[in-house]
């Protein structure tokens, strides 16, 4: 029988929602509008969430992909994905005005790779080919990194010596798939130098472990995020290894009612990249729908804020 809608009850996981790096991000453009005004040009989605994408534009960003794009002098951010080499030359050959949004933690694993790639490595990266964030550590070599999708591409990557071998991964990985990629790689690779702290980024994990924690008390997840979002998708298939039926939406909007029959507890999270207006209509739509209460779950307080770019700091900051 069909649940009575005065049962229904919502639960939030913690944390869920913007993280430091995509705070940081967002603010970069916004304090680049201030100062400069508009147009400001920015290399591919600052995150990937259609709302923050949209606001900005709204406010006098332009997304694009292509430096050819972008006016000779122009003001020019790069996303919190993180941009190979080769962008940054052609950025200072065309004598933009760049500000560099890259997560910090995504610039650590670029300063790694560097840094071992000068004493001889190549690499074995973990991630999603043709994400950003893969494209972008990637290409701070112009070779010696090899990329691993799944624990089939270990047995087919062919790096030229295994001596000297590193491994990194996309920061936004799911840690279990993360994890089992990496048993592989070390089992072919016995030699290979593992970062001394994963790659996978605290908000990643935080949220991940949050959804475990949440997932068996509920009957549905929904997370909040934009299909173009790996830390959100992640969150679904954490959910849904945990047998719990998952579901992700951009708004409020895509909420189908018939995910809710039979279901009185429905926990909600949201991606790194998703802000909390989202969440909160998401409730709000909930509530239409019956629900009567929220309750927020326990989990981590994240305090982590990381500092602007040179040239947009407030006397403040």
């Amino acid at each position: 029988m069909p649940t009575s809608h005065q049962e229904r009850e919502i639960y939030l996981a913690e944390p869920r929602g913007f993280c430091a790096g995509v705070d940081r991000a967002i603010e970069i453009v916004q304090r680049a509008l201030d100062k400069f005004g508009s147009p400001v040009y920015v290399r591919h989605e600052i995150v990937h969430n259609t709302y923050v994408v949209n606001d900005l534009k709204s406010k006098g960003a332009i997304f694009i992909e292509d430096l050819k794009d972008v006016p000779v002098g122009a003001t020019l951010v790069f996303s919190a994905h993180g941009v190979p080499k080769v962008v940054e030359k052609q950025a200072h050959e065309r004598g933009l005005n760049v500000f560099d949004a890259t997560c910090p933690l995504v610039t650590k694993v670029h300063v790694e790779v560097a840094k071992l790639a000068k004493l001889g490595y190549e690499f074995i990266m973990i991630g999603h080919k043709g994400h950003p964030e893969v494209e972008g550590t990637m290409g701070q070599l112009e070779s010696g990194i090899h990329l691993v999708e799944d624990v089939a591409d270990v047995a087919k990557v062919s790096p030229k010596q295994s001596k000297k071998l590193a491994v990194v991964t996309q920061t936004t990985l799911s840690m279990d798939d993360a994890a089992e990629i990496l048993a592989a790689v070390q089992a072919r690779f016995p030699l290979i130098k593992s970062p001394k702290q994963q790659d996978i980024c605290y908000a990643t994990q935080n949220r991940q472990d949050a959804v475990k924690f949440m997932s068996p008390q509920v009957d549905l997840v929904i997370v909040v995020g934009s299909p173009t979002s790996s830390n959100s998708n992640r969150l679904r298939d954490v959910a849904a290894k945990v047998g719990t039926p998952s579901f992700m939406v951009d708004d409020a909007s895509e909420i189908q009612s018939e995910w809710f029959e039979g279901r009185s507890k429905v926990g909600l999270t949201a991606g790194a990249s998703a802000p909390d207006i989202l969440v909160q209509a998401v409730i709000a739509r909930i509530r239409e729908m019956g629900a009567v209460s929220v309750r927020q779950l326990d989990g981590i307080q994240e305090t982590i804020k990381f500092p602007l770019p040179k040239g947009l700091k407030s006397d403040s900051n």
